[in-house]
């Protein structure tokens, strides 16, 4: 059973393909290429919302990681983390998420079904993707 265990999570390294390109088209995208052609843009707001980061501009509704109001959330900056990614730098503050290029590659692949659960999500709640007006 270890050894199938052991199978199965190299056959998931193997198949992961190596980026070719980062691309930060700030404010508003970034766009990933990996080897085997396929190639992601993916909106600032959509990263923000996804970042591997626990923080604390997130609400936890029921215990689902609810993040509403970033629509407009732009990027900064990305900084190179070791060789396996990049820590993007948002305009709401938020700096503390490392995207590896295996995250990038499972948000790209995943966007559509990803960014339809998050909207499912925050009309559960009675959220918004727009920020909050102040008052």
């Amino acid at each position: 059973m270890v050894m199938a265990a052991i199978r199965s999570i190299n056959t998931v390294a193997e198949a992961m393909p190596q980026l070719t390109r980062f691309s930060l088209q700030a404010p508003k995208l970034v766009e990933v290429e990996f080897a085997n052609g396929r190639v992601f843009k993916l909106s600032a707001e959509f990263l923000r919302i996804n970042s591997p980061a626990v923080d604390g501009k997130i609400r936890s509704i029921g215990g689902e990681k609810v993040i509403s109001g970033r629509r407009h959330v732009g990027i900064m900056s990305a900084e190179p983390v070791v060789n396996y990614g990049v820590g993007l730098n948002f305009d709401d503050l938020h700096k503390t998420g490392s995207y590896s290029w295996d995250y990038f590659y499972h948000l790209g692949s995943n966007k559509f079904t990803l960014m339809r659960n998050y909207i499912k999500t925050l009309k559960k709640y009675g959220l918004s993707r727009d920020p909050r007006r102040k008052k």
